[in-house]
């Protein structure tokens, strides 16, 4: 089964320096038939102004998943990390027994452009921690690339069952992700347009995949880039 969640039913808020929108219930937007898929609770969409962003401020026992499309954001956290983000960087915070961070355009002409995921972790009270991936438009295209799952599997490690991938798929081509018996998926589109088990999608909509076989993505639009996660 397939259940299509489109760009424009997801909550949205622009508040001048910061225009967001929600895939799921977060902040001022509610709505319970969309607090979450499994594990994944949180996918934000933000575009922040220059010089503009997030002040400080604090989270716990969740996994934060920060993946950066277009220009850059400045990081820096109680952990003593201070970092700038730019296009293909993925950031992981595993805020555990609790971290405090502010984010900001780092840029003072450019917006900021990215996605915010939290996962719910498999524990809370852990330790909090730190990681960061950057990518390159070659590593991710024609293929779906693991870049999070727990210990023993993708270069970033997050505290759940959940597999991550990221990947460019061209148009004419095809990319198969098979998912195993009781795992279940959701598909994110994060530019272009793809067909995701024979349904359209466009930029910022999502599909969740449950009972299927596999997950296969066609190319639509030569600029299209998807997130994949694997989830029991």
């Amino acid at each position: 089964m397939i259940d299509i969640r489109k760009s424009n039913q997801r909550g949205h808020a622009n508040h001048g320096w910061l225009d967001t929108s929600h895939t799921f219930s977060f902040a001022g937007y509610y709505d319970p038939k969309h607090m979450g898929f499994g594990a994944l609770r949180v996918i934000n969409e933000d575009r922040v102004s220059p010089s503009r962003g997030f002040g400080s401020h604090g989270h716990q026992d969740m996994e934060i998943l920060t993946y950066v499309l277009s220009g850059a954001l400045a990081h820096k956290d109680s952990m003593g990390n201070v970092e700038t983000l730019r296009a293909n960087d993925l950031q992981r915070i595993t805020a555990g027994t609790g971290i405090v961070h502010s984010e900001f355009n780092g840029s003072r002409t450019e917006p900021v452009h990215f996605l915010q995921i939290w996962l719910q972790p498999a524990a809370n009270g852990l330790p909090p921690s730190y990681q960061q991936l950057s990518l390159t438009e070659e590593q991710k295209l024609g293929k779906l690339v693991l870049v999070a799952s727990p210990q023993g599997g993708g270069p970033v490690k997050i505290h759940q069952d959940v597999q991550v991938l990221i990947g460019q798929v061209e148009v004419g081509r095809q990319l198969a992700y098979p998912l195993e018996p009781g795992r279940q998926a959701w598909v994110h589109v994060v530019r272009g347009a793809a067909s995701v088990n024979n349904e359209s999608l466009a930029t910022g909509d999502a599909a969740a995949i449950t009972g299927e076989p596999a997950v296969t993505i066609a190319g639509i639009d030569p600029n299209t880039e998807v997130l994949v996660f694997d989830l029991a």
